[in-house]
């Protein structure tokens, strides 16, 4: 889904609908816009946006959680990377293939997840080829004694949960926010704004009181989609934590 487009027709739509309620005001019969029918409107109006209110919150929960769970999950595999170097480096000189194994794993990782050249798709799938020469390079290792058995046990689980976090990132990157539910949310902002323009006195700054709150109820509809795009949007998680994690690696 292109955020950008969808929020720049969510404005228009809302825009439109401001817009043919001020011109449609204009052509009602002047009983048609006395007291009582005002407070009729705004009364159903006011429940529309109770509604309304509700559902944004819901999807504001849900991409906001989804966001919050995926940045967990690479702070979580920059420190499993880690603590699998460290592993590594205790084990003794015959790591050293491993490690530079991993080493070459992260790199590719964070390469592809973000990407250096602007435009560049954001690949997660992970490509199996380091991760098996990483397995292949412990699996050549010969421990002589009980604490080079405990350390490439542990080494071996470091490396599963490694593999299972990344698997998992992947498997999380279906989007969070329901279409359907967003263009119900958007078809009752629309109702509401139009009773708005419909009902507000005509001059100019009540229009551009409705066209303000209009470009403020889209932007928000762009966040939304936007933290629904953890790794292409706006606001990307940070490659800061891998960046340190490889850092550390290359010590």
């Amino acid at each position: 889904m292109n955020t950008t487009l969808t929020a720049a027709t969510i404005t228009g739509s809302l825009v439109v609908a401001v817009l043919l309620g001020a011109w449609l005001r204009r052509l009602l019969p002047e009983h048609h816009l006395s007291g009582d029918t005002k407070d009729t409107v705004k009364l159903a109006m006011g429940l529309v946006a109770t509604m309304s209110a509700l559902v944004l919150g819901l999807l504001v929960s849900s991409a906001k959680g989804s966001y919050d769970t995926t940045r967990t999950q690479v702070i979580q595999m920059a420190a499993k990377a880690a603590f699998f170097d460290r592993i590594l480096a205790l084990y003794g000189p015959e790591s050293a293939e491993a490690r530079s194994q991993l080493r070459a794993a992260v790199e590719e990782a964070v390469k592809h997840m973000w990407p250096e050249e602007k435009g560049l798709p954001v690949r997660l799938a992970p490509n199996p080829q380091p991760g098996d020469a990483v397995y292949n390079a412990l699996a050549r290792l010969s421990p002589g004694d009980d604490e080079h058995r405990s350390l490439k046990n542990q080494a071996v689980n470091a490396a599963a949960d490694l593999g299972q976090l990344r698997a998992l990132l992947l498997a999380e990157t279906v989007a969070s926010i329901s279409k359907p539910l967003l263009v119900v949310v958007v078809c009752w902002l629309v109702v509401i704004f139009f009773s708005f323009s419909l009902l507000a006195p005509p001059n100019a700054t009540a229009l551009i009181a409705l066209f303000v709150s209009a470009l403020s109820v889209a932007g928000a509809c762009f966040l939304i989609l936007e933290l629904d795009r953890p790794f292409g949007g706006l606001i990307q998680i940070s490659s800061e934590p891998m960046l340190n994690a490889l850092r550390q690696l290359a010590k």
